[in-house]
């Protein structure tokens, strides 16, 4: 989903916010406002968090083999930082773009992008929700990790005097009824009855 919201943020820019003012101008002008720093930060958040989907998509197959605890709380914790970051960038994305389509004067050339160009707003601003999802959830693993049960999966005390979990099969208590001695040991009687010793 994420990956498909900013394919649809900077391909929309690229592809049709770029247009012609009129046929007096045939230079290509950003839909919004004629601003290009409006369409060039909206192409540029729409790249990072194409790729940094991509990326986080990659560690989360990968998580469960990372053996050591500090490198699981080091992918945790980034993926909390890049998740606030990316929504903060979406924000300033949706604030900035929105703000340069109410002062755009649409010409009959920059009416041709008009879908575009709120198309680019409006998956902008469900951008900013999806990525404050996903802090929150980055959040909530990196909480749930500081007791040890998401980081490593079968930790034992790591102190001298701490004990290793029991059998689970029995009750602890062994039973002096069921004790057989051991095999082999039975008591030897020096003559056998029916044996005797041969005379060499």
């Amino acid at each position: 989903t994420l990956q498909i919201f900013s394919i649809v943020v900077f391909g929309s820019i690229v592809n049709e916010c770029y247009v012609n003012k009129d046929s007096q101008h045939p230079e290509l002008l950003c839909i919004f406002n004629e601003n290009e720093s409006a369409c060039s930060y909206g192409i540029a958040v729409g790249v990072i968090a194409f790729f940094g989907c991509i990326f986080f998509f990659v560690v989360d197959l990968y998580f469960q083999q990372i053996s050591s605890v500090k490198d699981r709380k080091r992918a945790v914790l980034l993926d909390l930082g890049f998740s606030g970051f990316l929504a903060f960038l979406w924000f300033v994305a949706f604030c900035f773009l929105a703000n340069q389509w109410q002062r755009t004067t649409l010409t009959r050339g920059f009416s041709q992008g008009a879908d575009a160009a709120r198309a680019a707003i409006t998956f902008s601003f469900f951008s900013i929700i999806i990525w404050v999802v996903l802090a929150l959830r980055a959040l909530q693993r990196y909480r749930l990790g500081t007791d040890m049960s998401l980081f490593a999966t079968e930790q034992f005390g790591t102190e001298p005097s701490a004990s290793y979990p029991g059998y689970p099969g029995g009750s602890g208590v062994e039973s002096t009824e069921t004790y057989q001695s051991p095999p082999f040991s039975e008591t030897l009687e020096p003559n056998p009855k029916g044996y005797q010793v041969p005379a060499y």
